[in-house]
């Protein structure tokens, strides 16, 4: 009898290089530091939770520390290339990002959603969290440093810290919902790497290898 052939295995799908080790460790610091931050300010604003966790010293402590070291791996990952040119492209609108934010608006599901490495809906969330960080730490100072300021100032800081704070808590659920509704993009996240097909059919203008623009 001859041989019984060997059954035939299916080809990893083709992988492509999307962060680089210092772009995954900058994204991990700042989740980390931001999730600090929201749940200490949960614990000391929620009353449930507050007396769940006690401390209160202790919790104002992590959330003060974790608020001033937010921006450390960011000025750390500027040493990276790959991370100062993946700032430049989230702080690059063209005429397709348009296109892409007039489809997810109508919330077109087969309209034409252009984007390169990052598409528009990436990009407006990397500005908006950037100020909102920048507005936080400022009136987190203030409300730290009171012999520092009139106060005035420190009870307008209150205010906008603190609404700011929940703004920010349901943009960020809205981040996470969305990671976990793509388990491909969080494989690039968390490996560096995404499968090539994904790559061409979700940021079709992405410089990739195979002529791809960016």
């Amino acid at each position: 009898m001859p041989p019984l052939s060997e059954p035939a295995t299916a080809a990893p799908a083709p992988r492509v290089r999307r962060f680089s080790r210092s772009q995954r460790w900058v994204h991990r610091g700042t989740a980390l530091l931001m999730g600090l931050c929201v749940a200490s300010a949960a614990c000391l604003y929620l009353s449930p939770l507050a007396e769940l966790v006690g401390r209160r010293h202790l919790v104002v402590t992590v959330h003060v520390w974790s608020g001033l070291l937010l921006p450390a791996p960011f000025l750390l990952g500027l040493a990276s290339r790959a991370f100062r040119g993946d700032l430049r492209r989230l702080n690059r609108f063209g005429p397709h990002d348009g296109a892409w934010l007039r489809a997810a608006l109508r919330r077109d599901r087969f309209g034409v959603r252009p984007a390169g490495k990052f598409n528009a809906g990436q990009k407006v969330y990397a500005n908006w969290l950037a100020g909102a960080v920048l507005v936080m730490l400022g009136t987190g100072l203030l409300m730290w440093l009171t012999g520092f300021a009139p106060l005035r100032w420190r009870t307008a800081g209150t205010f906008v810290h603190d609404w700011l704070a929940l703004t920010l808590g349901v943009v960020l659920a809205g981040h996470v919902g969305k990671a976990l509704a793509d388990p491909e993009s969080r494989r690039g996240m968390r490996t560096g790497s995404v499968d090539r097909e994904w790559a061409e059919r979700e940021h079709p203008l992405w410089r990739i290898p195979g002529g791809r623009k960016d």
